[in-house]
């Protein structure tokens, strides 16, 4: 599975290594840095993409850093992101923990999520989208984005303007999702209303400065507790 077109060689230069945000008795907050897949791979694409082999996992840093971790399913990991988004990342520290957080980020009453994007500039000031996303159409990396559609593809975002960034190309976005996230849901979402997102080349994005999706889970909130993760260089403008 590839999430992204990038421009840079996974072996180019170190990656960040992630880093813990929060810890509690049931869960963790960790910040997990672009460039690296949030679970484990298997089957005959794992390795077949990108040198899918070689690109580190969060899986594996909880497993090796963590060892409380190595009996939960995949680690605990309770939602992902894709390989080039950086931010929040939540895992459980039980079996226990790892059913009830699952069921909580896919609920819209449970976890909730915010994302700082890069788009194109000209988004409205604050707005909303209900679209339907469908994986894999056709062996494409994209995913298809329609206006109607089953309700296990339907994805909800609304999203604010933080800023109009001064090279007048870009507007830092906050998007939160609205209960479970799709795949690639704020991406193609974003893209199909015409504001894809900095180095998202898969969907439309200039590469020239951005070699990854700028998007960012910046905050979340479990159990009542506010969580956030500084942004990086990418998102200051």
């Amino acid at each position: 599975m590839t999430d992204e077109t990038t421009v840079n060689s996974p072996v180019s230069a170190p990656l960040e290594a992630p880093a813990l945000l929060a810890e509690r008795p049931e869960w963790i907050v960790i910040s997990k840095p672009a460039g690296w897949h949030t679970v484990a791979r298997s089957g005959a694409s794992a390795g077949a993409d990108e040198g899918a082999s070689i690109i580190p996992t969060v899986e594996e840093w909880l497993r090796t850093q963590r060892p409380e971790h190595a009996a939960i399913p995949e680690a605990g990991i309770v939602h992902r992101l894709d390989l080039g988004t950086s931010g929040c990342l939540v895992a459980a520290r039980s079996v226990e923990a790892y059913e009830r957080l699952r069921a909580a980020v896919g609920s819209a009453a449970g976890a909730r999520k915010t994302y700082l994007a890069l788009a194109v500039s000209g988004i409205a000031e604050v707005g909303s989208f209900r679209y339907y996303f469908v994986s894999r159409h056709k062996g494409s990396r994209k995913v298809t984005v329609a206006s109607e559609g089953g309700a296990p593809e339907c994805g909800r975002c609304r999203w604010q303007v933080q800023k109009r960034l001064v090279d007048g190309v870009h507007d830092l976005v906050e998007v939160e999702l609205v209960g479970r996230g799709r795949r690639h849901q704020i991406r193609a979402g974003l893209a199909h209303l015409g504001y894809p997102l900095a180095g998202d080349a898969l969907y439309g994005g200039a590469t020239t400065v951005h070699t990854h999706p700028a998007l960012h889970a910046w905050r979340v909130e479990i159990d009542g507790e506010q969580v956030e993760c500084p942004a990086d260089a990418r998102f200051t403008g």
